[in-house]
């Protein structure tokens, strides 16, 4: 089992914390975006959230969905289905002892797809730009997939 020290000296390893830093600071800024997207709209999904904006009718009234709001919401789940799947195998992927450059190329592009996803999503840019940037992170992950049972797992 490699120590922490070990790990600290794998360049491949410590290229996947920076990215996956990175795209997990990207996920939680959209929390961030979502809520105050529903406090500027006054569109909230909970009725405690509508509380402070009066009682009974006045308050139920923002107890709506938005379009605007429904839009980040629905970048930021994306994220979370592209994001997880990412830092599992991309994890595994750094261990496996793959080339630097190899390595740091797969993770550039899926920051760069899935920031380009955000701004193509919330823009919104018309399509193709969003399902492209969608494919060219989820075929980067699966390039790692690929390649940790290819050529490190035993099946």
């Amino acid at each position: 089992m490699a120590g922490l020290t070990q790990l600290a000296e794998n360049d491949v390893f410590m290229a996947f914390a920076s990215y996956a830093t990175i795209v997990l600071s990207k996920m939680m800024l959209m929390s961030t975006v979502t809520a105050m997207y529903r406090i500027t709209k006054k569109a909230f999904a909970n009725p405690e959230d509508c509380a402070s904006f009066g009682k009974g009718e006045a308050a139920k009234k923002h107890l709506r969905a938005d379009d605007r709001v429904e839009r980040v919401r629905r970048a930021h789940l994306n994220d979370l289905e592209n994001i997880v799947p990412f830092l599992g195998i991309g994890l595994l992927y750094s261990l496996s002892d793959p080339d630097l450059s190899t390595a740091l190329l797969h993770f550039r592009l899926f920051v760069g797809a899935r920031i380009y996803h955000t701004i193509a999503y919330l823009t919104p840019l018309p399509q193709p730009n969003r399902g492209l940037a969608f494919f060219v992170g989820y075929g980067v992950t699966f390039s790692m997939a690929y390649q940790l049972l290819k050529s490190r797992l035993y099946l």
